[in-house]
């Protein structure tokens, strides 16, 4: 009864809290107009008229001291819209500044993770009130032990517009750590060396690296991966003595394929190093005894198309996740020296229904991740035992193992979420089947309970005849009347599976009436490979058809309305969002596109542009004309026309090189030039940031506030 009171007086409090009329202050207020400098592309004959492609710089350009006169154009461009945007949204600067406070009020500010326990020390994170970064600590495993705190993030991000910590490794003798910082946002690291005992910096360091530097058992050599400066491709593998130049580490390995990425990392038993040659279809790993540094490297099994695999080491054998005859991959083991597939012995077999998503190996217990009708699943087995699954209560969630690290240990880290329920942290006893909570996320709100939600887990059907889940939350008391506001999100590309997860902020749009929505979409693997291969190349449309159709079934379920229907997506996601504001631009209300890859065609015949080369299998290569057809024919860029669309957000960041940012600021000016009516666009280009956004853990809600002040304003919500 008393959940049911707050709830009457909850929906008395939103609906006190809505104006009249929906704000249109950004109609009192002049518009960019970007100039128009035609630039012809013709590909197989094709020819594109590209108005803005000026737009486009170096990063040359962008790094230098002084501008050139294209560079000041393209800046002056972006902040004409940077101050657009303040004026559109200057009615809504109370609202922002209150749900950034509220946002940031629910987190703890006091906080520090589970510990984790690895070669005698206890690791773990903690924050103190009002810093923005952490302290990286651990202690002795032993009574009494002082906190060393190896690296202070609040000292060390002082004075940085972006302060982004790649990865920390400690060396086998605890005596050292490595960090890569990136100052820039564009994920080019350097990497220092810090001695643990003196806290003095060491001499060396490595530039232009992805971040992560691995030791080997000497406790003098690490191995780590460089860029290409152009393309970013992380292409070549180094190795560095402690105490000499970067000039004159050794080039262990060189990806001359510019298909392929390389990386490289540590077996858990601590025993082998790996080196790993990605991309789309297939996989390489070399491997190199972690106590003989300077050895030969061997191949475990030679690249093939179609092959892709990934290795772990336990014993005599190396266990290998593939999907050699097995669609849904499966798990099998091989000897060391004799790894090559036709040695591949079946651990797990290959199941038509259940996806295998991962594993980790101990030394009594193997344990997997699997999906199945699209919700993960734990699997526990001893050596030669029965399996066993974790139970999971919600109708949607998400579920994985973390942090373990410890080969010689019964007990098994794992987090559990759903969307009404907080990331919670628990450890499992494999042999009795206990498990035990170490950590929820605290919610700082004395009114805050999971029961005042309700989670579902609904399908929709898409015009194919397909079934697509959408997991979808609200506050109790919502009635489906089809009145009410809905966002609904999705990501759909390179088999990225969204699972429903908890978000604190997410409280501020279901406290104000909103129902959050994710559709799983083809483009994702939630339903297994199938899911993923059903959403690339030259079935890509089908993510923007599932899209469309999750949306449309949630009105016919009385969940929404086209007047009140949200759309938001980020990156791959926010090229899903350019697709459908071109295919059905009257079904939504307003669209939130971030960080979004829009400008497909293009981006993918320049080969010089990061990710280009390596995501061929992705999206197809449109120097194929089979591609460039099918490209060209959803590209949001390209497909922009003289209708009316929804209102729009656009979000970027001028140092993103996952998305370079001309690619929105060309999208902009031309739905400007094109679009025939007098809805709200607006688009926020960070200029200190790049396609993650702010590296600090609360500067982030600021980006957040804005976004549900956009949704909240076209509601007329105004508290």
């Amino acid at each position: 009864m008393k959940n049911f009171i707050y709830s009457i007086c909850f929906l008395v409090f939103v609906s006190s809290c809505k104006t009249e009329e929906k704000q249109t202050a950004h109609k009192n207020t002049e518009a960019p107009i970007a100039k128009k400098i035609p630039k012809e592309l013709v590909t197989h004959g094709d020819s594109r008229i590209d108005n803005y492609f000026w737009m486009r710089l170096s990063d040359a350009q962008k790094n230098a001291e002084t501008p050139d006169a294209q560079t000041q154009d393209v800046l002056d461009y972006l902040n004409e819209e940077n101050e657009y945007l303040a004026n559109a949204m200057r009615h809504t600067e109370k609202l922002q500044d209150k749900l950034y406070k509220e946002m940031v009020s629910r987190i703890k500010k006091e906080d520090a993770s589970v510990p984790v326990s690895d070669n005698g020390y206890s690791y773990y994170t903690r924050y103190v009130e009002g810093d923005d970064y952490a302290l990286y600590c651990r202690k002795k495993n032993e009574e009494n032990a002082k906190e060393e705190i190896m690296l202070h993030g609040p000292e060390m991000a002082k004075g940085f517009a972006y302060y982004g910590f790649g990865g920390q490794s400690v060396s086998p003798d605890n005596e050292r750590i490595t960090f890569g910082v990136d100052t820039i946002s564009r994920l080019q690291y350097t990497i220092y060396f810090k001695d643990l005992k003196t806290g003095k910096l060491l001499e060396d360091t490595l530039s232009n690296t992805n971040g992560n530097a691995i030791w080997a058992n000497d406790n003098k050599t690490v191995f780590y991966t460089t860029k290409d400066p152009e393309t970013l491709r992380q292409n070549k593998i180094f190795k560095h003595v402690l105490g000499t130049d970067q000039a004159q580490d050794e080039l262990v390995f060189e990806e001359k394929d510019a298909a392929f990425s390389c990386f490289i990392w540590k077996s858990k038993s601590k025993k082998f190093l790996f080196i790993g040659s990605v991309q789309t279809l297939s996989t390489e790993i070399q491997y190199l005894d972690a106590d003989t540094p300077n050895g030969d490297w061997k191949v475990i099994q030679p690249r093939e198309r179609n092959l892709d695999y990934v290795a772990d080491h336990y014993g005599d054998d190396f266990y290998i996740r593939t999907n050699l005859d097995a669609t849904n991959f499966r798990l099998v083991k091989t000897p060391i020296n004799t790894s090559t597939k036709e040695n591949w012995v079946d651990v797990i077999p290959h199941r038509k229904d259940v996806f295998f998503q991962g594993f980790d190996l101990f030394k009594d217990f193997l344990v997997v991740e699997e999906r199945k009708d699209g919700l993960v699943e734990i699997q526990v087995r001893k050596w030669g035992g029965e399996p066993y699954y974790i139970p999971f209560k919600d109708p949607s969630y998400k579920a994985y193992t973390t942090s373990n690290v410890d080969f010689n240990t019964n007990t098994l880290r794992y987090n559990y979420t759903s969307l009404r329920t907080p990331n919670t942290n628990y450890e499992l006893n494999m042999d009795t089947k206990e498990s035990t909570v170490l950590k929820v996320e605290e919610v700082v709100d004395p009114n805050f309970s999971s029961y005042n939600y309700v989670s579902e887990r609904k399908f929709a059907t898409a015009k194919d005849g397909t079934k697509v889940p959408v997991s979808i939350v609200y506050k109790k008391g919502v009635v489906k009347d089809g009145k009410n506001p809905l966002l609904l999100y999705a990501y759909g590309s390179y088999g990225a599976s969204i699972d429903a997860a908890f978000r604190s902020s997410e409280l501020s749009l279901l406290d104000r009436g909103f129902v959050f929505a994710i559709a799983h979409i083809r483009g994702g693997q939630e339903m297994g490979r199938h899911w993923y291969e059903e959403g690339k190349l030259l079935k890509k449309k089908n993510t923007f058809t599932d899209f469309i159709d999750c949306g449309e079934f949630l009105i016919a379920e009385g969940y929404t309305n086209s007047d009140q229907l949200y759309a938001w997506g980020g990156s791959a996601g926010g090229l899903l969002m350019g697709a459908i504001l071109n295919m059905q631009p009257d079904l939504w209300h307003g669209v939130i596109a971030a960080v979004p890859f829009v400008d497909i065609v293009s981006t993918m015949l320049d080969e010089s542009i990061p990710l280009t080369t390596s995501e061929f299998d992705e999206w197809g290569n449109p120097k194929v004309k089979e591609y460039y057809d099918y490209m060209k024919s959803y590209s949001p860029y390209d497909n922009v026309e003289a209708k009316a669309y929804p209102n729009i957000l656009i979000t970027t960041g001028y140092w993103d090189s996952q998305v370079q940012y001309w690619e929105p600021a060309k999208w902009i000016a031309k739905l400007r030039e094109l679009k025939t009516d007098d809805n709200l666009l607006i688009m926020d280009c960070n200029m200190e940031n790049g396609h993650f956004g702010a590296s600090g853990r609360f500067e982030q809600y600021k980006k957040r506030a804005l976004t549900y002040s956009f949704l909240l304003d076209l509601e007329g919500i105004t508290e």
